[in-house]
């Protein structure tokens, strides 16, 4: 690699890492680090840097004598659409569409343009931390500022395609591939199944969520919604509805806030009920969650069936976040333009990185599969209030 590329390669690695971190790197990175920032690349791009390469790149890069790095275009690529918020993407569709590596190129010409003026002094390592890369990170922040600002998402699921999904910023975790491709069975909706999997921390089982489908939120505040079609559970513990998340492995906290059936009284007489239940996770941290809400919509019986049935014919979960101030709200009725209902207000500790649809019947291999036909999805950011 040569010192202009070195260089940029430097300078990209820092941003990089203070946009994993958010802060500026001091020393090199652990183990623990490297696997974290590892993650973080791969959940956003959906291309792998090795943690154990990170690791030395961090070497590399705090001390640009004690030994060389030489990274592969892929490489310097990969860190580039991480840095620059490129499209979410996978190696067959980089060679197959991207195999000239333009995020890479894109940020080493923005690199050189911005420190063109001193070109005629040769820094290396110390160029980081000097006046120049200074300028090219205020220039470049103002640049990703520019192009990462929040903007609303609005998707009514007319395709499923994975590639379409994947150009509207959607990407799937935990694919379960046999129901995965039943997930367009009916024109017009994404059909997600009620599989074994949950996040609700167990000492058994690891959290997992099958065919979960997963988009970031860049915004602090931000309103998302959404609209299910014919969703009527009846064993334990069939559910859908949406997740938000730190991070996409489950060690971060979550809020989980989902359509659900209850029949559980620890060995107390069963009432079989339809309710609202918002599940608040501390993640890796805690092996207990705390539920914010249990709301009894319905009591089931043999007599009241098909009233329920019309009753969720049509049913919608909103999430709002205001500050630290989550307010989770319901809509249910036979007609589509039935009326929010607010289930509970709450300020939660929490700052969610992604979004998540899901339909999921916990870790219980007697419960059925049933359809969570999903008809429109909405994310709204909106101004912080001060």
């Amino acid at each position: 690699m040569n010192e202009p590329d070195a260089s940029a390669f430097m300078q990209l690695f820092l941003l990089a890492h203070s946009k994993c971190f958010g802060h500026p790197m001091n020393e090199p990175l652990s183990e623990t680090e490297s696997k974290l920032f590892s993650n973080a690349i791969f959940d956003q791009t959906g291309l792998v840097i090795g943690a154990k390469s990170i690791k030395n790149y961090s070497v590399y890069v705090h001390s640009p004598g004690h030994k060389e790095e030489n990274p592969s275009v892929a490489t310097l690529d990969t860190l580039a659409r991480y840095v620059l918020d490129a499209p979410l993407t996978d190696e067959t569709q980089r060679k197959n569409r991207e195999s000239h590596y333009p995020y890479w190129f894109q940020f080493k010409n923005k690199f050189y343009q911005a420190t063109k003026p001193a070109s005629a002094r040769k820094y290396r390592g110390v160029a980081i931390i000097s006046s120049i890369a200074l300028l090219f990170i205020v220039a470049l922040a103002f640049i990703l500022r520019r192009e990462a600002r929040p903007v609303s998402f609005t998707d009514t699921f007319h395709s499923t395609a994975d590639d379409s999904l994947i150009r509207r910023g959607w990407f799937v975790k935990s694919k379960a591939d046999e129901y995965w491709q039943k997930r367009n069975q009916q024109g017009g909706f994404l059909t997600l199944f009620t599989l074994k999997g949950d996040n609700w921390p167990d000492s058994v089982n690891k959290p997992a969520i099958s065919n979960l489908l997963l988009r970031k939120i860049p915004a602090e505040c931000f309103s998302a919604e959404v609209h299910f079609n014919d969703f009527f559970p009846q064993q334990n513990w069939q559910q859908a509805g949406m997740v938000l998340l730190e991070d996409t492995n489950f060690t971060g906290k979550s809020l989980r806030f989902s359509l659900s059936y209850n029949d559980f009284y620890g060995g107390f007489p069963r009432s079989r009920e339809i309710i609202l239940q918002a599940i608040e996770s501390a993640g890796q941290n805690s092996d207990k969650p705390e539920e914010i809400a249990h709301q009894l919509l319905f009591r089931l019986d043999s007599d009241n069936l098909d009233l329920v049935r019309r009753n969720l014919q049509h049913t919608a979960l909103r999430i709002e976040k205001q500050g630290k101030t989550f307010r989770l709200l319901f809509a249910n009725g036979s007609m589509t333009n039935s009326a929010f209902k607010e289930i509970v207000s709450k300020d939660i500790d929490l700052h969610p990185h992604f979004i998540g649809l899901f339909a999921l019947r916990g870790f219980v291999d007697s419960t059925a599969a049933i359809p969570a036909k999903i008809d429109f999805f909405n994310y709204l950011p909106t101004a912080c209030e001060k």
